[in-house]
């Protein structure tokens, strides 16, 4: 089982970033999958999930309507879409595999908004 997270890096608040995941080692398809964010000093922070058929979709109010989680099953990928971003959305993204914000996750990516 294995998920790789990239896609993070520096940037301006009210830019953009997307966030992708590549899952392998299990049946992708067959989960639903999430985002959880850790910010420094913080604990884990539930953003976004998906339903495994991506047709059903759930965000946290603090990024709703600015971040939409969506999946390529063909691909093995999970993706988030980060739009307006603020400088309170500074954390290590990580994609987790279901719906537990503490089930298993990769190594994560940095994301930096600065003001």
């Amino acid at each position: 089982l294995q998920l790789v997270e990239s896609g993070g890096g520096l940037v301006q608040a009210g830019g953009s970033l997307r966030l992708s995941c590549a899952a392998s080692g299990f049946a992708f398809s067959s989960y639903a999958m999430s985002w959880v964010r850790q910010a420094r000093g913080e604990g884990l922070e539930w953003v976004s999930t998906i339903n495994s058929g991506g047709s059903i979709t759930r965000d946290a109010d603090s990024v709703k309507g600015r971040f939409t989680i969506s999946r390529d099953n063909a691909k093995g990928t999970l993706y988030l879409q980060m739009n307006s971003l603020k400088p309170d959305d500074t954390a290590v993204y990580y994609c987790v595999k279901g719906v537990d914000r503490l089930g298993y996750r990769g190594q994560g990516t940095q994301v930096t908004v600065s003001s």
